[in-house]
Parts: C-alpha cells; sequence; structure tokens
C-alpha cells in the first residue's frame, strides 16, 4: 500500500511539473523591439489631378446658306485647309410655295411697270407740249423707274430661290472654309439633304474645322479643392495616348458654378497647352493634368506613418525615445502633407528618435509538438 501511495504522490508531482512547463512555455511571448527613425528635411508637394481631355481652342462648324442636296464634297477628314478653300457643292432645291410666290411677285411686277410705262409714254408727250408741269411729269417719271426696279428685283428673287444665287444660270451654291485649319469632321455625305442656318434652325452642319496648334485641356476638380486654384497657375498635362511625355500648360479658366456628378460637385477647368513639335496631339485625347496646390521647400518632415492620434483630442502625437525601449509621448503640430511626409511645426526636433508603432510581427510557424499538444 506504501508503495502504491509513493507511485501516486510521485506521479501527481511529475503531472504538476509537466502542466506546469506546458502553461509557461505556451503563455511565454518573445519581447517585442521597436525601432526608431528621425525627422529630415525634404521638400513637399500638395498636388491634385484633374481629369479630361485636349481639344482644340476654337472649333468651327460650317454651316450651308441655303437648303439642297449634297453635290459634291471636295475635302476629307484631317485636311489641311485655309480660309475661302471649297469644301462642298449644295445643290438648290426650291421650294414649291416659295416658287409659286416669287413668280407670282414677277408678273406683278411686269403689270404693274406695263401701267406705269402707259403713264409715262402718255405724259411724256404732254410734257413735251408744255401742257403739264416738270412736277407732274417727275411724279410720273419717278413711278415708271420704281416699277423698273421692282421687276428686277422680283426676278433676281426668282433666280435665287431656283438656283441659290444671281451669279449664274448653274443651280449649284459653294460652301467654303469661314476659317484656316484641320477638317475634324464631315458629318455629311453627297446626296444628304442640307438646312440652312436661320433665326428658327442651326442648320446642317458640313464640316468642322480647327486649328490643331492651339490646343487647350478641359478638365474638372473636386469642390474641396477648386478653392486653392487660381488662374495662371502651372500644369503638368499628360496624354494617355503619348505615354512618358509631361505638356506644360497654364490654367486660364476656373467655372463659377459646379455641376453635381455621383454625389459629388465638380467645376470645370480650362488651361492652355503648350505642345511639342515632335508629337502630334489628336482632338479628343483624355488627359490628366497635375496641379501643385503648394509647395515647400527645405522643411524638417516625418513619415506620415509615425504619426499617432489620441482618441479624446484626435490631436497628432509621436513617442520619443528616452531610453532602451522606453518612449515618452510628445505633442506635435503638423503641417502640409503629400500622403509620404507630413511637415513638422512644432514639438520635435532633428535629432529625436520616433518609434515606429505600427511595426507588425511575422507570423512565428508552430512546431508539431506544440500542434499536437494543442490538439490533445
Amino acid at each position: 500500500m506504501k508503495i502504491l501511495k509513493y507511485l501516486f504522490i510521485a506521479f501527481l508531482i511529475l503531472g504538476g511539473l509537466f502542466a506546469a512547463g506546458y502553461f509557461i512555455k505556451s503563455n511565454s511571448k518573445s519581447p517585442v523591439t521597436y525601432k526608431t527613425e528621425k525627422a529630415f528635411i525634404a521638400s513637399i508637394e500638395d498636388k491634385t489631378v484633374a481629369t479630361g481631355k485636349v481639344v482644340p481652342e476654337e472649333e468651327v462648324e460650317v454651316k450651308p446658306q441655303v437648303s439642297g442636296i449634297i453635290e459634291k464634297i471636295y475635302v476629307e477628314e484631317g485636311d489641311d485647309i485655309k480660309t475661302g478653300d471649297l469644301i462642298a457643292k449644295v445643290k438648290v432645291v426650291p421650294n414649291e410655295q416659295s416658287l409659286n410666290s416669287a413668280r407670282g411677285r414677277v408678273q406683278n411686277a411686269k403689270i404693274s411697270l406695263a401701267n406705269a410705262e402707259q403713264d409715262y409714254d402718255r405724259n411724256k408727250a404732254l410734257f413735251d407740249k408744255g401742257v403739264i408741269s416738270t412736277k407732274d411729269f417727275q411724279t410720273v417719271k419717278l413711278a415708271y423707274d420704281q416699277g423698273q426696279q421692282e421687276v428686277k428685283n422680283a426676278l433676281n428673287d426668282l433666280q435665287i430661290i431656283r438656283q441659290g444665287s444671281t451669279g449664274g444660270a448653274q443651280a449649284i451654291t459653294n460652301i467654303r472654309a469661314s476659317v484656316s485649319g484641320t477638317v475634324l469632321e464631315i458629318p455629311v455625305e453627297e446626296g444628304d439633304q442640307v438646312i440652312q442656318s436661320n433665326n428658327f434652325n442651326d442648320g446642317t452642319t458640313v464640316a468642322t474645322i480647327a486649328d490643331l496648334n492651339k490646343m487647350i485641356f478641359e478638365g474638372k476638380v473636386d469642390e474641396s479643392e477648386v478653392g486653392k486654384l487660381k488662374v495662371g497657375m502651372p500644369l503638368a498635362v499628360s496624354l494617355g495616348a503619348i505615354q512618358g511625355k509631361e505638356f506644360d500648360a497654364k490654367l486660364k479658366f476656373i467655372a463659377p458654378k459646379g455641376n453635381e456628378e455621383q454625389g459629388a460637385v465638380q467645376f470645370k477647368i480650362e488651361g492652355d497647352v503648350y505642345l511639342d513639335k515632335d508629337f502630334f496631339v489628336r482632338a479628343g485625347y483624355s488627359a490628366n493634368a497635375s496641379i501643385v496646390l503648394e509647395k515647400k521647400d527645405s522643411i524638417l518632415v516625418i513619415k506620415e506613418a509615425l504619426l499617432q492620434f489620441d482618441k479624446e483630442t484626435e490631436q497628432p502625437y509621436v513617442e520619443i525615445k528616452t531610453g532602451d525601449q522606453k518612449f515618452e509621448k510628445k505633442d506635435i503640430k503638423i503641417g502640409l502633407s503629400d500622403g509620404i511626409n507630413v511637415e513638422i511645426v512644432s514639438g520635435i526636433t532633428e535629432q529625436d528618435e520616433i518609434k515606429v508603432w505600427n511595426k507588425t510581427e511575422p507570423v512565428k510557424k508552430k512546431s508539431k509538438e506544440e500542434e499536437n499538444e494543442e490538439e490533445e
């Protein structure tokens, strides 16, 4: 019995030692060693990027002066043309109602002229005999001259309705370029019907012309950043179609009114783009414009990842090294940030060692013995 008693006591002691050893081993952790970094002198730029496109400064839409059908087109998209160059010819298709009214006006004018001519001949004979005064004869002659002019006007109007002009017998009118530049678009084809521009209709666009040597950037910026922009600020424009090249530009317009897009208010901006002769920039290229909102050179900065914020006051602070793995909280005042580095206005110096507080520890792989012990 005594042997069993001693064996039981020994078993309890060994079991207690084993449990204590396992508890100590499973709960022991290696101490975390924090690294430190120092503030340094650098430059910071606060930038924003506006998305948009590059378009010609001015685009001119050429429209016909008469309605009709496109008979011939003499240019193609991409052609360089000058002011006065022939673009297309339009064959006039007269309106039947207008044509009938013009014919009626001609007939009425001829009837009035015939009557005025009879009065003129009769009064001319009386005037030659001295029967009527000069004043009375001048009144009759005036009516006769006006009748002749009315016939000419009516005939001209009839010819314009029939042919589009009074210059010739051909029923064709020419459409010519009003400015010099490159033909961007010809939205019509031969045989299409076109409408002249008037007070009630913009008319049909026959061609769009623009000078591709004068390009501007059109983009949009968020309302949170538009207040920082000023006319004359430099832009760096990069095009999606031309990799590795930035074009200088200057901001020239900021819209006074914004438009809401997907819950955010956007403001339109424009900037003159300074082109490079080595690159051909086409109208409508998508583009991004980088705008430096604020820049500071040679200032004291730290990495933004070193910042911590008080949970109650939300004020920034860092932890300064005071001894071996000992740190002290230090309130600081920060300024400009570019998302990587942040300006230190006050609170620390270039000699202070700052705790890297958000260091991540590598996950330690468990041994097979530890996994077996956890399973048991």
